[in-house]
């Protein structure tokens, strides 16, 4: 399959959404988001999530005319009932009260529970820092089925639950982290099985609690590891914290329960920065900050050394030009998908 420019991504999922259920303005964020995903270098999160929330709409999974509605609430925090909506709509909404709280009082904060896949973490901290804040969250996968093991165990019992703290600065592209705690996150084993490519040793173990490179493990009974290899209690300790702010906090509680429906529960804050320094002398020295890391002497084997965030703007302004890689399997879903609303041809698709 050919590179796919994005403005062509977007409208494919937009059309694809509408024709599902999903309001305009709704299809329009999550297209936003997944292609976002995709240019960044993050297929996982891209666009080969829209046919798994269509199917998901199909189940009841997703209820994709849901009003999300604000249960708790004080100055400077609130709690969200997405009410099984759209999980990107719901949380730029929260998102978007939480920086008004922070406006008016230095901090905000805000948890969310009941709505479906948040996609990648980042983009919702990010919107704080575009408004001179510190943006961070903390995302689980609510009562849905778990992936990751704890730090030597051979059963899941935790979410891949990621976590995202991003600064404000005068770099090109962002300064942030935005991780898993658990080895990788899932959506990269369903990227490898899409492809039918194997995986990195110390991801993954089998059902019997053996390491394996073979992706197709994780459908059939196997589990994540965390985050750390050897050292990987440190990976487990920050997911249980995940799970305790984004699971019990919320209300959502915690482990599995039979039905499976996806539910993320999130936990998001934002701090305005000019209520502890200068935003301007902050973001000038976390931009001098990030140039004297890039300027540490390389190791052998490393041509660059990125600041954290940097290596997804790369990617994204080189993919807006060159266009972005979609796997056949994908692709067909799509084209399928498409046939069956009857919008094929419309969007160019087989």
């Amino acid at each position: 399959m050919p590179n796919v420019q994005a403005d062509r991504l977007r409208t494919i999922g937009i059309r694809l959404l509408i024709a599902a259920g999903a309001k305009p303005d709704h299809a329009e964020t999550i297209a936003r988001h997944t292609v976002g995903a995709n240019l960044a270098g993050h297929d996982s999160h891209g666009i080969m999530l829209v046919p798994t929330y269509i199917e998901r709409i199909n189940r009841n999974h997703i209820e994709p005319l849901a009003d999300y509605e604000i249960t708790r609430e004080t100055d400077a925090t609130l709690t969200v009932d997405g009410h099984w909506g759209f999980g990107y709509v719901v949380s730029e909404y929260a998102m978007e009260r939480v920086i008004e709280k922070a406006k008016a009082h230095g901090l905000g904060a805000a948890t969310v529970f009941r709505q479906s896949h948040v996609g990648r973490v980042a983009d919702y901290p990010l919107m704080a820092v575009r408004e001179g804040m510190i943006g961070i969250m903390t995302a689980d996968s609510g009562r849905s089925a778990k992936q990751v093991v704890p730090f030597g165990g051979r059963e899941t019992r935790l979410g891949t639950n990621p976590i995202c703290i991003a600064m404000p600065s005068n770099l090109d592209g962002p300064l942030y982290v935005d991780m898993a705690t658990s080895a990788v996150a899932a959506g990269k084993i369903n990227v490898a099985v899409a492809r039918n490519a194997s995986i990195p040793e110390g991801w993954l173990i089998d059902k019997d609690g053996n390491a394996t490179t073979d992706p197709a493990a994780l459908r059939a009974g196997g589990g994540l590891l965390p985050l750390g290899g050897s050292e990987g209690y440190k990976g487990y300790g920050l997911s249980v914290m995940v799970e305790i702010l984004s699971g019990i906090l919320p209300g959502l509680g915690f482990g599995h329960e039979p039905s499976g429906r996806h539910n993320d529960g999130i936990f998001m804050a934002a701090f305005r920065v000019d209520a502890f320094l200068d935003l301007d002398q902050f973001k000038r020295e976390v931009t001098e900050f990030a140039q004297y890391l890039k300027a540490t002497p390389k190791a052998e084997g490393f041509k660059e050394i990125y600041y954290p965030g940097e290596l997804e703007y790369v990617t994204t302004q080189r993919k807006l030009v060159d266009g972005i890689y979609v796997e056949d399997s994908t692709w067909n879903k799509l084209a399928e998908l498409a046939e069956g609303y009857g919008i094929a041809s419309d969007l160019g698709l087989p």
